[in-house]
């Protein structure tokens, strides 16, 4: 009896922590990344589904080497990078991080938009009724409230699972794919096979896990937990994008529809999945641009803050960190404002926030290992060798294949 209660306690402790770690990893799926992942099902079938397996153990390892830092130092990585790095490369980080988060607020808001749109809402009624809803959750809302309500928009990623199985893949193909790597020497496939892997992991990420963390109150004693949430996060994050090119292999792909956007993936399976399909696609990217567009302003606002030394979190009132809110708030209202233009060229503007990524991207892993390896910092939890080789050659592939995906851009 005594060690099915010590077994109870451990799952209650492990659900009650898990937040973080989940949270960071769904949010990854936003609008540029469902996207992403629509167009390889759709222009290249089942052949791009053993990338995910990379995916997920390049996600794991970075997001793990933010958890473990927010937990055993109680700081934010802005923190670490202005007393390790001094204030010219905070400035800079921060500087890169608050224009690529920008653009990706904006393709974010545009995803809420355009999913919304398939249900006959206009943009002028969908973006400021979601922009203020969002703005007013983390406003008014404790630590605790706003988790509980970003974790029921992580379930709404579920809608990927049965759009997936309505459409009737051949999972024997899909199987195969998944654990047996393919290639094709063609220009649109390397810009795509790249992007599968940008696509997953940001720099946003990266400041937001370790804040959450550290806000969320997770301590050394606790980490063991956490760093589970990690690990299930980039399992969970990445079995989503496996069954978006599921559903788009097997019905756009099979039938030669040529696509842009999540949007234009969404209509068509219509006429050959079922609006049915189609309904749970446009749910499913509604969920995940909103999730998205709530931890991108939140994590431009704790890296800020951090990085300069100003009260933030979301346990404080407004009048205790008013530059934290206010810059959540202008960043809400900036974005939002941006998508009610009208002509507005989302597909750019999610091309463009990508590439921004990719450039602030290697600056900021390489500030990760070298604070993880710090023995001032982390003490005993610095990396291990065998685990330094892991970050060190996740670090590395991902530096290489984000200036090929640059260089691919500009050309």
């Amino acid at each position: 009896m005594k060690r099915l209660l010590n077994h109870t306690k451990k799952y209650w402790i492990f659900f009650a922590i898990l937040g973080p770690g989940i949270i960071t990893a769904c949010a990854d799926n936003d609008a540029g990344g469902i996207t992403t992942y629509s167009i390889a099902g759709a222009h290249f079938g089942y052949s791009l589904l053993w990338m995910l397996l990379i995916t997920t153990f390049c996600l794991a390892v970075v997001q793990e080497i933010c958890a473990r830092m927010g937990a055993v130092t109680g700081k934010g990585l802005s923190d670490l990078i202005r007393e390790n790095f001094g204030l010219k490369w905070t400035f800079f980080a921060m500087t890169i991080l608050l224009i690529a988060n920008i653009f990706t607020l904006i393709a974010n808001f545009a995803g809420i938009a355009a999913s919304l749109e398939i249900f006959g809402f206009t943009k002028w009624l969908s973006v400021p009724v979601v922009a203020f809803l969002i703005w007013y959750t983390v406003l008014k809302g404790s630590y605790k409230t706003v988790e509980r309500i970003f974790l029921v928009f992580c379930l709404a990623q579920f809608a990927y699972v049965f759009s997936g199985i309505l459409a009737n893949p051949d999972w024997g193909l899909a199987l195969k794919s998944t654990f047996v790597p393919s290639f094709q020497f063609d220009s649109h496939y390397l810009l795509i096979f790249i992007g599968v892997i940008g696509t997953t992991i940001t720099p946003w990420m990266q400041f937001y896990i370790q804040s959450a963390v550290r806000d969320k109150g997770i301590t050394v004693r606790q980490y063991k937990y956490e760093r589970a949430g990690v690990l299930f996060g980039a399992f969970f994050t990445d079995f989503i994008s496996f069954f978006i090119i599921v559903s788009c292999a097997a019905t756009l792909y099979k039938m030669g529809v040529n696509i842009n956007s999540a949007k234009d993936a969404a209509i068509a399976l219509g006429p050959i999945a079922g609006n049915f399909a189609e309904t749970l696609f446009a749910l499913g990217l509604f969920g995940a641009s909103t999730l998205t567009a709530s931890i991108v302003s939140l994590s431009s606002a704790y890296a800020i803050c951090e990085a300069f030394g100003w009260e933030n979190g979301i346990n404080k009132q407004f009048r205790e960190a008013p530059v934290f809110y206010g810059l959540y708030t202008f960043l809400i209202i900036l974005a939002a404002s941006v998508v009610l233009l009208p002509s507005l060229p989302l597909i750019f503007v999610m091309l463009l926030s990508q590439e921004i990524n990719g450039i602030l991207l290697p600056f900021i892993l390489v500030f990760m290992i070298l604070l993880v390896n710090n023995k001032r910092i982390m003490g005993t939890h610095v990396n291990s060798r065998f685990y330094n080789v892991m970050a060190w050659f996740t670090v590395i592939a991902l530096i290489v294949l984000t200036g090929i995906l640059l260089v691919s851009a500009f050309l």
